[in-house]
């Protein structure tokens, strides 16, 4: 039995630097895959259009996301907004270069800046987005990492930023260990996917978070399946 009462720090295989392409390409399509199936865009739309809310709909929005991966989450915005007739423009920002690269070839038809690199070193102030988000990014850092972010997402976003992230849960941890055991083709999800609801974090230690970060107004909504939906409004 894996002990879940403190967050695990061990390093995921994909932070490391030596991952040939085609095996971080085969853990960007499952990883597309678990969060179609299990809700994950779904949350990202629902965080979207919380910060939306008081938006002219006839007004381009810019959204970046920091931590983008394979695209995925953009072209599930995007759909989104194309069908509600919100022009939009992203911003997809992720340290490896295999992940920005394999986006742009999916996703051509994305009015999007792909920017490789960390994010916390990225000039934005040329074109300050509207909203700021990740998805299951947050897990990867530390707490340190993480206030630092809380506040570069703050005084980056026009609007306000999102956060969906994995609830660290004893059923969260076995069942994705079962189902990528399973169904997964990727070493990197079979080891991952289980390793990121350990490394994920409890609400109060959210809370603790943004306390640090000295963020008062914040929402913390939990969400199927084992997720956390965390919006933040500038100027609330």
């Amino acid at each position: 039995m894996v002990n879940l009462k403190k967050r695990s720090y061990k390093k995921e295989l994909l932070d490391a630097d030596d991952i040939p392409f085609e095996d971080i390409k085969q853990n960007m399509l499952e990883l597309n895959s678990i969060n179609s199936l299990l809700g994950g865009h779904k949350i990202s739309i629902a965080g979207l259009n919380e910060l939306l809310a008081n938006h002219d709909k006839n007004k381009e929005v810019i959204i970046c996301e920091i931590g983008c991966g394979g695209g995925d989450n953009l072209s599930a915005i995007d759909g989104y907004c194309k069908k509600n007739n919100i022009p939009v423009k992203f911003i997809g920002i992720d340290i490896k270069k295999e992940c920005t690269v394999f986006a742009k070839e999916k996703y051509p038809f994305l009015n999007c800046s792909w920017i490789t690199g960390d994010y916390a070193s990225v000039d934005l102030t040329a074109g300050k987005p509207d909203i700021i988000f990740s998805s299951l990014f947050c897990h990867h850092f530390t707490e340190p990492e993480l206030i630092s972010m809380l506040q570069w997402m703050q005084k980056n976003s026009r609007i306000g930023f999102f956060i969906n992230d994995l609830q660290r849960h004893p059923i969260a941890y076995y069942s994705i260990r079962f189902l990528s055991s399973i169904f997964s083709k990727s070493y990197l999800v079979k080891n991952d996917a289980p390793l990121s609801v350990a490394r994920g974090f409890r609400k109060k230690e959210w809370q603790m978070l943004f306390s640090k970060a000295a963020i008062r107004h914040y929402k913390i909504e939990w969400k199927w399946a084992f997720r956390y939906l965390i919006v933040c409004k500038n100027g609330e």
